[in-house]
């Protein structure tokens, strides 16, 4: 003859059993719903908004790394490249397979200076020119096709508005 637990033998309490243990889960759980969705990105430009998918670099070693040794990037994808305060910054080609746009970008989310089509492997420094908290790389090309321009805006949830 087995044991029966208390929860088998009363359908109530495994049931009010089961609905504290959801609760509980749902209270645990709240504060990552109003967490930001860092993955998402809009470049507002005088031709009109342009979401991209952004992944995040923010420490020494992924910033270092970046989109080296990467064969492709998708025209709505990037990296955003956060220094957590305003410097002046470079960046470079060096196993890079692909063409970049390198988007330089204050504090405040406004475009500073853009580079479009950074070469494949070309080693030449590409300075930010100004302090920039930010660096949105992109696809080769994208910020001309979308009409971007220094001054206009760049919003994303670490950005404070």
């Amino acid at each position: 003859m087995t044991a029966l637990s208390l929860e088998s033998r009363s359908p109530v309490l495994a049931a009010t059993k089961f609905c504290g243990l959801a609760f509980a889960a749902v209270i645990a759980f709240l504060p990552l719903a109003a967490c930001s969705d860092e993955t998402k990105a809009v470049l507002h430009t005088a031709t009109g908004n342009y979401t991209f998918n952004v992944e995040v670099v923010d420490t020494d070693a992924t910033r270092a790394k970046g989109l080296m040794f990467r064969q492709e990037l998708p025209k709505d994808d990037g990296m955003l490249f956060d220094f957590l305060t305003e410097r002046n910054t470079s960046f470079w080609m060096q196993n890079t397979f692909i063409p970049l746009d390198m988007i330089f970008i204050g504090a405040d989310g406004t475009v500073k200076t853009i580079h479009e089509n950074a070469r494949p492997f070309d080693t030449t420094p590409i300075p930010s020119q100004v302090p920039v908290r930010y660096v949105l790389e992109i696809a080769g090309g994208r910020s001309d096709e979308i009409g971007l321009k220094v001054g206009d805006t760049f919003e994303h949830d670490r950005i404070k508005k």
